[in-house]
């Protein structure tokens, strides 16, 4: 019997799957290795999403593969909870020796990104008594009623899904583009006045961030936000959370973003490319925090699953051996200086901005600042009918980002550039 096409596909799926679960494409995925995807009708794509910064270490990694279909035969599920296992324990141990920090530290494991938000929020809470929690302009961190709560953006994520859950605050960011020539100081400072007025520091038990913001735009904070963040947080009480789902993992150029200035956040919420493709998220932190919830108040059936744990051994292992780290630099040292070629000659090329393999091109109509969502939209589709798989962002839906996994090769980066430049034109 002949596979499906992609048209066929997408007619069985009108018709058996929810509307409101959307896709960026309708072409089907058969297989899929290092930077490219192939679809059901053998059309190759050209791969600057990477699931949404999962698979990091390229789809079908080879250590990923051999360590799932191991741990298949073995066992799939006893539930941490229930029967512990090993994998589990080799995972929190990976993750206490990459994140930030010279303190001790405790790490549990969950299913997704949201989930892993959502338990760093109860941890902190439960660990300071307070309820408060600070958030960003711009900022998401997931789909859940509390992180729909701590995410910015109304429109899909929270429109007519209310109410939410309440005690969250939201702050102004730096974002260097729009915000009139502050420096990272400044920006704290506006941030900081914010949470003391309308706040108050001594009830804040977290102030939530991400290092450099994902869907919000891949807004990059100013040298010196971040850090000053931290300092109040630290001399306040507060729990500093950094949101690393995106970011995480190498992703940037380093293990982690927050490292870039210095940071050693208190919690650090993980997942996307750490799982090499299945889910898997995890809450590290200092001990006292983590080691503060009654026993029975973290985990959940799913979370730390066995075959989700060796595919994360696997992943951080192929970090390891092949530098990942330093792979996104190579591709940021690709596609930066080629993306600022394009925005010397399009005025609606904004600011190209990012770090590492975690960069973006901001559109807005020429002569000013005025988001331009219609053309980023157009772009993204003629990419997308060129072969290049690639996806929008941004609180102004004007952002085009792009997610390579970071074994790409040069070559399809370029060709990637190729095909972005003439859909620019």
């Amino acid at each position: 019997m002949s596979s499906p096409s992609s048209e066929e596909l997408h007619k069985r799926r009108v018709a058996a799957v929810a509307r409101g679960v959307g896709s960026t494409v309708t072409a089907y995925v058969d297989h899929a290795a290092g930077g490219t995807l192939t679809d059901v009708d053998g059309r190759e794509w050209i791969d600057f999403a990477s699931g949404i910064a999962v698979t990091t270490v390229g789809n079908a990694a080879p250590r990923v593969v051999a360590a799932v279909k191991e741990q298949v035969e073995r066992f799939t599920h006893t539930c941490f909870m229930v029967a512990p296992y090993e994998s589990y324990v080799a995972v929190c141990e990976q993750l206490i020796a990459l994140t930030p920090g010279t303190f001790e530290k405790r790490a549990a494991l969950f299913n997704s990104g949201a989930e892993a938000v959502e338990n760093a929020v109860k941890i902190a809470r439960h660990a300071t008594g307070r309820q408060a929690v600070v958030v960003f302009d711009h900022a998401y961190h997931g789909r859940t009623n509390l992180t729909m709560a701590l995410t910015a953006k109304n429109m899909p994520y929270k429109h007519r899904f209310g109410p939410f859950a309440p005690e969250v605050y939201r702050a102004p960011m730096s974002y260097p583009l729009r915000d009139g020539g502050l420096d990272g100081a400044t920006a704290a400072r506006r941030a900081i006045d914010v949470i003391e007025k309308q706040v108050g520091a001594d009830n804040v038990a977290a102030v939530l961030i991400e290092p450099i913001q994902g869907e919000g735009g891949f807004i990059v904070p100013a040298p010196g936000f971040l850090p000053a963040i931290a300092d109040w947080a630290r001399h306040n009480g507060a729990v500093l959370i950094a949101d690393e789902i995106q970011t995480g993992f190498a992703r940037t150029g380093q293990w982690f973003a927050c490292e870039d200035e210095g940071v050693e956040p208190d919690l650090i919420t993980t997942a996307k490319g750490m799982g090499g493709g299945l889910p898997i998220a995890g809450v590290t932190g200092r001990a006292d925090l983590m080691d503060a919830v009654h026993a029975g108040g973290l985990g959940g059936t799913y979370g730390g699953n066995p075959v989700a744990c060796a595919a994360a051994l696997a992943a951080i292992e192929t970090m390891r051996e092949l530098d990942l780290a330093a792979e996104a630099r190579r591709i940021e040292g690709v596609l930066v200086p080629a993306l600022r070629e394009l925005a010397g000659t399009d005025p609606g090329i904004a600011e190209v901005r990012g770090r590492g393999a975690m960069i973006a091109i901001e559109l807005v109509r020429p002569g000013g600042l005025e988001p331009d969502p219609v053309r980023t939209a157009a772009v993204a589709k003629a990419c997308h009918d060129a072969g290049l798989l690639t996806l929008t962002c941004g609180t102004y839906g004007n952002v085009l980002r792009f997610l390579p996994p970071l074994v790409i090769s040069d070559a399809d980066l370029r060709r990637g550039i190729d095909i972005l430049r003439a859909a620019l034109s």
